[in-house]
Parts: structure tokens; sequence; C-alpha cells
């Protein structure tokens, strides 16, 4: 099968969230399922050519794509993912894409990436691949399915070719104003309301995307079934409920590669279920690091996030009083709204003891989190899947989460299941979105912390569990052959 990976970042090359890892494995698991697969996104200017080993692409040279009535000149960058075979073609075009970020508040910001969708399409025709199935993620690429279907129906190249459309976030939409149908060319008589491409009076790329594609997913099965409703839909819920039908839930993998604590490269030492005692001293050596003494029987509390309200910090600051006063230390990494940042600020200065901060990113921090920390604290108010989580269970973390999107899905309440007679929980979650709540969570995990036979079990039973990226791509191989039933 071949498949077309449409995404707007991807690791190595560009990320600014979980999309960029999802884009950077799964292509290369699907080539190991035997697709051909190629990835597409756009040449951002931070983009290291030498670095990255990209090669200009001769055989298709120049290619005049008309936005807004303008004629753009788009150039096609090659190179591979690293450690596969999987080609990556960069769509370049200096004039939208040469710019200090991914993402922009520019005027142009819906230009950009319906330049971007073109692009991928006419490289496409150019090099004559005729992909069964276009993978698009997210509202960047959401006027892709639209058009295949309409603008370019008239090359015979396509006639076969399915889409498939992953929602990662509901909550960003591409929302522009009426004029984004003059920059895309896309016919007048789809705006209407409540018609397929309108908003709220605007034009929704996210919602054409539900509208056009073939086949509809999401990146859990929880967050499916919750974008269903008024509540998560953010305003698309009644169009999402039509294609009901045709929408799943599929959780992102791992990258094993990456995210493994006996092969870790970020750790200063290795572990593994057999052998845990790494993990003690990844802790002295993190707590160290911060300034803050060491206690084994002090649990440490991790939490790594964007500073937003969605990351559920809202209600850790109702609940800041009492958590501080659990005989817990924390280490937080992260960035986000100032309020936050001030508040996490504050508490380090006022309890150096206690609380360890670093405001920004730092990727060999993020693993030694992980590694070192007894806990992972993730109260999302909504989370569509959810990455850390999971790689917490991989490094023997214990979880505490909001149940909610993919933490309800990879995250499973000891207490709850031992209530059943069933030892199989991996963490501790709850559900109302309150600080009360968060609190008694993590009051429950720091309690249990102190009960070692119990607690060991609780970690191997999140080591054992196999959230792979293999598992996942299978999924998505079904969904693709679903998608080509329907487009036949």
């Amino acid at each position: 099968m071949k498949i077309a990976f449409v995404s707007t970042e991807c690791v190595p090359y560009a990320k600014t969230g979980g999309l960029a890892d999802v884009a950077g494995s799964l292509p290369v698991e699907l080539q190991n399922l035997g697709c051909e697969v190629k990835v597409f996104i756009p040449k951002y200017f931070l983009i290291d050519e030498m670095k990255h080993e990209l090669h200009y692409n001769w055989d298709i040279g120049e290619m005049p794509i008309r936005i807004n009535g303008q004629i753009r000149s788009v150039h096609v960058h090659q190179s591979k993912l690293p450690g596969s075979n999987v080609e990556i073609d960069f769509i370049d075009c200096p004039y939208y894409f040469h710019r200090n970020r991914i993402y922009t508040d520019d005027p142009d910001e819906d230009e950009r990436f319906i330049l971007f969708s073109k692009g991928v399409i006419e490289t496409l025709q150019r090099i004559q691949w005729a992909p069964d199935v276009i993978h698009c993620n997210d509202w960047q690429s959401g006027l892709i399915p639209l058009f295949i279907k309409d603008n370019y129906n008239w090359d015979k190249l396509f006639d076969k070719t399915a889409t498939v459309f992953t929602i990662h976030n509901i909550g960003y939409q591409g929302r522009f104003s009426k004029s984004a149908l003059l920059s895309a060319e896309i016919r007048g008589d789809l705006f209407y309301p409540g018609g397929p491409v309108e908003f709220e009076g605007g034009i929704s790329f996210m919602k054409t995307g539900i509208v056009f594609s073939d086949i509809l997913n999401t990146v859990s099965n929880t967050y499916a079934h919750e974008i269903l409703t008024p509540e998560l839909g953010a305003g698309l819920h009644i169009a999402l409920q039509q294609r009901k039908d045709d929408l799943y839930g599929i959780l992102n993998g791992v990258d094993h590669r990456i995210w493994n604590p006996e092969t870790d490269k970020h750790l200063p030492f290795k572990y593994s279920q057999g052998d845990m005692s790494g993990k003690i001293k990844n802790k002295n050596f993190l707590l160290e690091r911060f300034g803050m003494s060491f206690d084994e029987k002090i649990p440490l509390i991790g939490i790594v996030s964007r500073m937003v309200l969605q990351k559920g910090f809202d209600i850790f600051a109702d609940a800041l009083g009492d958590l501080m006063r659990l005989s817990a230390q924390w280490i937080i990494l992260g960035n986000g709204e100032d309020k936050y940042e001030h508040m996490f600020r504050m508490i380090s200065q006022k309890l150096p003891h206690k609380t360890g901060v670093y405001l920004g990113y730092n990727n060999e921090l993020s693993h030694l989190i992980e590694a070192g920390a007894d806990m992972f604290l993730m109260p999302s108010r909504y989370e569509p899947c959810g990455l850390n989580q999971i790689y917490s269970l991989k490094y023997g973390t214990v979880p505490i989460v909001r149940k909610t999107g993919g933490l309800a899905d990879t995250v499973h309440d000891w207490d709850e299941l031992h209530h059943y007679g069933l030892d199989t929980g991996t963490g501790f979650s709850f559900n109302d979105y309150s600080g009360y709540a968060l609190y008694k969570g993590v009051e429950r995990a720091v309690n249990c912390f102190h009960v070692k036979d119990v607690w060991k079990k609780i970690q191997k039973n999140g080591m054992r569990r196999d959230y792979s990226w293999k598992n996942s791509a299978e999924k998505y191989m079904e969904l693709y052959k679903m998608a080509k039933e329907k487009r036949r």
C-alpha cells in the first residue's frame, strides 16, 4: 500500500508537540509492515539542510502554485527519516515558510497551509506517484480531502486515492475569514450557513477535513467519544456526530528507540524491570542537579508540560497549599502562561527543599525526570492522547492522571481495580476536574508509595504494558483499508 503522510512537523526537523513524534515514528512502522511511505512537511527556515542531508529535487525543479491570485515559486527537497528508508519531502516556499516560527499569528497563516496542501498534491502529480491513501493530520492539511475530490478531481492519478484525517486536538481548528475561499480557490457554493466549509461565519480547515475525508480518527478511543459532546467538541461536535460511523480512536505509540530506560542516552544510569537500581541513582542525580536532598523514603513527583489551562494548572493552583503540605518533593519542567510560570517560580523560591523548577524546554531533563521521579502528574482538563504518561509507564514512574482522553485509556487506577480483586493497576486517576480531586489522587499515590511490595507491583505492571508504534501502525493499516473501500 502506498501512503502519503502529510504533517506540518516531524522529528527531528521541526517540533512543537506530539504530532512531530507521530510523524517521525508511525511512517517507519508502516514501512516495516510493507507499505511504501512518503512523508511531506513544509521546509521551514529553521530546518538545517546540511545537518539533515536535504537534497534539491532537480527532476521537479520549480513549481508555480497560485495562492490568492498570486503565483508563488515552490521547490522540493528530499531526505530519509533517520534510521529508515522512508522518504521525506520538504515543500519549500521561502515567501511563506522562511519565518522564525513554525506557526504564526501572521495575517496570511491560511495562505501558508493552503500552499503547503497544494504543494503536496502537485508534487505527487510531478513524480506521478498515486498513493492509495493520503493521511492528513490536523487543520493545516484539512483542505487536502476537498482538493482531491474537487479542485484536482480532473487528474485521473487520484481516482482511487482515499483520505484519512487524524484529529490530534479538536481545539485547534484553522479558522479564517471567508476570504480564505478565494485564496484556496474553493467553490463559493460550498460556503453557506452550516455548509461543509463554513463555521460560525468563517471557514474552518478542520471542519473541511472532517466533512470531506473518507475516514476520520483521533488519538485515543476515549477522546473519539469525548469530541462528540458539546463539552469537548469545541463547536465541531455536530459535524463529528454526522460522521460518527467513520470516526475511530487509535492511541499514539511510543518510539522505544528514544524512550527506553535500558538504552536512553540521556540517562546517567540505565535500568530495567529486572534491575531497578539505576532508577534510584537517577533520582539522586536529578535531586542533586536541583540542589535538593535525597531521601529514599520521600517520593519525588515530576511534571513535564506546557503550562496552560488545558493541562490542568488551574486546578493545580487551587490545590497548591494542600499539595505542598504532603511529604513529597517536586520537580517541574515546562513553560507557558505567565501566571503559571510565576506560580512555580514563587514555589521554588519559598520551598527550595521541596520543589525544583526549570522554566523552558530541555529534552535531556525531560528524560531525566521521567527516569528519576517516582510519580508523574498529568491533571489535564482534556488530553487527546498524551505521551508522557506512556513514557512514565515504561520508566516505572507511576502516573497520576485525570481520567480523560488518552489518559483514561492508558492509566488504570490501582485502587479501583484492586477493589474488584485485580492486581493489574498501573497508576492513580481521578474523575472530577477540581483541585480537591487532584489533591486526593496525589495523596493516595503518596500513601501507597510507602507500601513497597504494592508499589513495586504497580511499577512493574506499567513497565510490562506495550504501547509501541507497531500495535498502532497495524490499526492504521485497518483504517487505510476501510478508507480505500469507502473511496471505491
